[in-house]
């Protein structure tokens, strides 16, 4: 018999107190893949408020080059 343990839900961490700001492109580097593609809340564990955030500063600092389009 396989035994099935549940995965620890992933904590947001700007509901746990962390800023993300589109002037510090080394924070919004864990919120993007290699591709320069955003990753989704299932991966990064942010809630559906966040990541509307994170998407938001991302897609700002990427105006202002701060970060690029793509690899």
């Amino acid at each position: 018999m396989a035994e099935f343990f549940r995965k620890k839900k992933k904590i947001c961490q700007m509901c746990a107190g962390k800023s993300v700001d589109y002037k510090d492109p080394e924070i919004l580097k864990k919120y993007i893949n290699e591709k320069g593609k955003i990753l989704p809340r299932r991966v990064t564990g942010a809630c559906s408020k966040h990541q509307r955030y994170i998407a938001q500063q991302i897609k700002r600092a990427r105006m202002i080059a701060l970060l690029p389009f793509s690899k």
